[in-house]
């Protein structure tokens, strides 16, 4: 049980045992509303070791990492951190419930990656290919083209040496 709480707190470089449930985290969540667990209910079942409710709960993919949580709590323990942390995780164990979500986090991870920033249309093509649902959404493209918003332009940051250390550090 306590396995799980040494190994979040190692891996998130917070003390998660620290927190005492005063749910400001979850009053202040403004996604809140579409999640399985709470915020501090997710910090509640880190703490009790279940491992397997954490990683695989709707909560850690719904979080927008927006860090009003982070914000909220007395205790500063960085929630948003610790939750990222956790879809890292999850990642790690190839159980993840919310597979679209997944997909579309690796598709801009990988842009970001080897572009050094997102590229709209390239990280929409990984997505599309990872979860084969390639017409759903097309008939949005030309709206969007017409507007500026996509381009097939490909613009590279110009020191990738410095993005390939950070996925290096993060062990991504």
């Amino acid at each position: 049980m306590m396995d799980f709480l040494k190994e979040v707190n190692q891996r998130s470089g917070q003390q998660v045992q620290l927190c005492f449930q005063c749910f400001k985290c979850s009053l202040g969540c403004p996604v809140a509303f579409d999640m399985d667990y709470l915020p501090h209910q997710l910090i509640r079942l880190v703490q009790l070791g279940e491992r397997d409710k954490v990683l695989g709960s709707h909560a850690i993919w719904i979080c927008a990492a927006c860090e009003t949580c982070t914000t909220r709590c007395p205790n500063d323990i960085d929630i948003a951190r610790v939750i990222d942390t956790l879809r890292q995780m999850s990642l790690e164990t190839n159980k993840t419930s919310e597979p679209d979500i997944v997909a579309f986090h690796k598709s801009f991870m990988e842009t970001v990656r080897y572009l050094g920033k997102a590229h709209e249309v390239g990280m929409m093509l990984t997505y599309k290919l990872r979860t084969k649902r390639f017409f759903d959404d097309l008939w949005l493209a030309p709206e969007l083209f017409k507007r500026g918003k996509l381009s097939f332009k490909i613009n590279r940051v110009k020191d990738l040496g410095e993005i390939k250390q950070i996925f290096d550090r993060a062990g991504t």
